[in-house]
């Protein structure tokens, strides 16, 4: 395997700040509720909140999704919801990684179920290569157009969560990612 440098600690901080910007610039005074996909997106998230001028309610929710082996069809393991009643409140959903879009159009569809006023996504990593649901990121720190990604809380078989850049990892064989 093979570490390919996408963006350091410096670019990510400073794309995070800008996110963090336009984010408070957005909702200006509107109350807000930003809700975490563990894992992957605990990184982004926290420095994500840190780089806020707004005061928002934080929530975790914890989302795996699965490929069948025998179809497209994608299987959602929803491990941990959110406790906060999100009626009628602005939602905004921190991902580490929109890559399919089936995880984010499980999890919008769960939720506006609950009548919030709004939801947005941002993500860290905006991966269009294998997108085939039709899923917008509304506040994008970085578009990638392939390639497996770790580091910054993206990880390959719970391994590299921990790397303070962003990598394309790419394996000895050809893989398709």
């Amino acid at each position: 395997m093979r570490f390919v440098p996408l963006f350091d600690r410096a670019q990510i901080e400073v794309r995070t700040r800008e996110l963090g910007q336009e984010i408070s610039k957005h909702y200006g005074q509107e109350p807000l509720i930003c809700v975490c996909v563990l894992k992957g997106a605990y990184a982004f998230f926290t420095d994500l909140m840190r780089n806020l001028s707004i005061h928002p309610i934080m929530d975790f929710v914890r989302l795996s999704s699965y490929a069948d082996q025998t179809s497209r069809q994608t299987k959602m393991v929803f491990s941990k919801d959110i406790e906060i009643d999100i009626t009628d409140k602005h939602v905004l959903i921190v991902e580490d990684i929109v890559d399919t879009g089936h995880s984010m159009k499980f999890l919008t569809k769960v939720f506006e179920a609950r009548g919030p006023k709004s939801i947005k996504i941002a993500a860290m990593i905006n991966k269009h290569e294998r997108r085939d649901a039709d899923i917008i990121v509304d506040f994008e720190g970085f578009s990638v157009p392939k390639g497996y990604i770790v580091g910054y809380g993206l990880d390959y078989a719970e391994q590299y969560r921990e790397l303070d850049g962003i990598y394309d990892l790419q394996f000895s064989e050809k893989q398709d990612t």
